[in-house]
């Protein structure tokens, strides 16, 4: 039994939390009567704490000097996470409430009963004001009525009335139908408020130690084949829009009232920093350009994602569609070779949105996954993406940031799975893949590892600066243990066209020291500018 939620019970609650949301994924997924992503909210939490867990284990209990304590960095960086990587409505929306919960107990020396009631207080808030239209029978109803009973419990003692909170969830999940016409025409229980309470019967067996074994309410009937519309709005509107945003508060203001206007579904959640923090983006419109115009006008709008809900009417339990192809984007000979060994199309680096698109039609598939390896690129392949549909191929971006990514995607390809999970497979293992570049510095700079001068060793870890050094080979070992610091079984390297002989297998001798247990796998990659990238899974 635990007394208090310290920081290592949070990180134990995120994972436990991921895991048990993967065992019932599919039955979460299952409860949706609505054919479309914004409706595969199973899917949609899952990727959402994956970002959550990933946060947690870049963060390799580093402490800021002044702010909140142990647990409350940790609850940030979980909410941090969630908010970055957040899925569709549902994802959103948790994103929120642990955003609620990680700021009410940030500062509190100890969680114990109390702080969590006062912490799901403040989660159920932060959700429904994330909300512009909020609905009553959704994960907005569980989460308040989890609230609610925590604070009815009026104790300190945390496992107590966490267990309060979790059974007070379940009791609402069920009475959804009764408050929502679509749940009950379907005969099924709200997807998002049954993630949410999975995640807190986690959080129960986090601090007492016993699974709780809460099966979803029985569904009435038979969930009928995919002919409802969408998890939230109208048949009004055909594409689903999300993308991440940096503005300030007073421009996401103007931001909401112009999306509002040109659609419904729509959730803008931030992380809290001021001036300027970062939101995330979700509506559902008719007019796609106008709404990422409006993001445009507000802030700097990216990770655009834009889903046609047309698109997404197949039954899930149909046959698999022949025809798929990958697409990679490579820079390098090795790196392109590679990527053609695992059967995708090659093109080279910073494309347009017209090659891309010719290769997509090169492949001749009727199912396309596109893997960008930049963030710069992703936004090309996004619009080669809908350019697409107009020649009837259906095509997915899997938003990689590195080769070393895309790798990883492509290892758990299956041509036996349904397209759609396909696709989440890859995006699944792409984002279990940290990475890293190692470059020099061409000029001076202050980063956040401190200041450079040209020809300094520079290691990025997803994007960042994390560490200056003078010898190549030893900020190429450093910077591999930082990251096998927060926990990985496997090393991908990959050398580049000016990195020394030598380099790869003296950082392979290097973890066989120090991490004995952890495959390593090395190839000539080519690339320019970058003597290594690293891959951790």
């Amino acid at each position: 039994m635990l007394d208090t939620l310290d920081a290592a019970a949070v990180r134990r609650w995120c994972a436990s939390g991921l895991a048990a949301l993967k065992r019932h994924q599919g039955e979460i997924d299952q409860l949706n009567v609505y054919p479309v992503p914004d409706g595969d909210t199973g899917t949609n939490l899952v990727l959402t704490l994956t970002s959550a867990q990933q946060a947690l284990a870049m963060d390799l209990d580093t402490l800021p000097d002044s702010g909140p304590t142990a647990h409350g960095h940790a609850l940030r960086l979980m909410a941090q996470g969630a908010l970055l990587g957040a899925r569709g409505n549902s994802g959103v929306i948790l994103s929120q409430i642990l955003r609620g919960f990680a700021d009410q107990v940030a500062g509190v020396p100890a969680v114990r009963g109390r702080e969590l009631a006062a912490a799901l207080r403040s989660g159920t808030a932060a959700a429904y004001t994330a909300v512009s239209r909020p609905v009553e029978g959704t994960v907005l109803t569980v989460v308040a009525a989890a609230a609610t009973a925590a604070e009815g419990a009026d104790s300190d003692d945390l496992p107590t009335v966490a267990g309060v909170a979790a059974r007070a969830a379940a009791e609402a999940l069920a009475r959804t139908p009764e408050q929502l016409p679509a749940l009950a025409r379907a005969g099924v229980v709200d997807a998002g408020g049954r993630g949410l309470c999975v995640l807190l019967d986690a959080l129960v067996e986090v601090l007492t130690g016993e699974r709780t074994a809460r099966p979803a309410p029985t569904p009435r009937s038979a969930r009928p084949a995919a002919t409802v519309a969408r998890e939230t709005g109208s048949d009004e509107y055909a594409y689903e829009v999300q993308f991440l945003l940096d503005a300030r508060a007073e421009a996401v203001a103007g931001l909401r009232r112009a999306l509002d206007a040109l659609g419904d579904s729509l959730v803008v959640v931030g992380d809290g920093r001021e001036p300027e923090g970062t939101w995330n983006v979700h509506v559902h419109v008719n007019d796609v350009g106008a709404a990422v115009e409006a993001g445009v006008v507000a802030g700097r709008p990216y990770r655009i994602s834009v889903t046609r809900f047309a698109d997404q009417s197949e039954s899930p339990s149909g046959p698999v569609v022949a025809g798929r192809a990958a697409v990679v984007v490579a820079t390098g000979g090795g790196i392109a070779d590679l990527f053609a060994a695992e059967g995708a199309t090659v093109v080279p680096g910073n494309p347009s949105t017209g090659e891309l698109l010719d290769a997509v039609r090169s492949t001749g598939a009727a199912r396309v996954v596109v893997l960008p390896n930049d963030a710069n690129t992703e936004a090309v392949a996004s619009a080669a993406a809908r350019e697409a549909h107009r020649y009837g191929i259906k095509v997915s971006v899997v938003p990689t940031r590195s080769p070393v990514q895309a790798l990883a995607a492509l290892a758990v390809r299956d041509g036996d799975r349904r397209f759609e999970d396909d696709v989440i497979a890859m995006a699944e293992a792409a984002g279990a893949c940290r990475y890293a570049e190692v470059c020099h510095a061409s000029r001076e700079a202050l980063t956040v590892a401190g200041p450079c001068r040209p020809g300094d060793v520079l290691a990025l870890v997803e994007g960042e600066v994390h560490l200056i050094g003078t010898d190549l080979t030893d900020t190429c070992a450093a910077v591999v243990d930082r990251m096998l610091g927060g926990g990985g079984e496997m090393v991908t390297l990959l050398a580049g066209v000016d990195a020394p002989a030598g380099l790869t297998d003296a950082v392979r001798a290097h973890v066989a020291r120090r991490w004995p247990f952890v495959e390593v796998h090395a190839y000539p990659g080519g690339q320019p500018f970058y003597p290594l990238l690293v891959g951790i899974e």
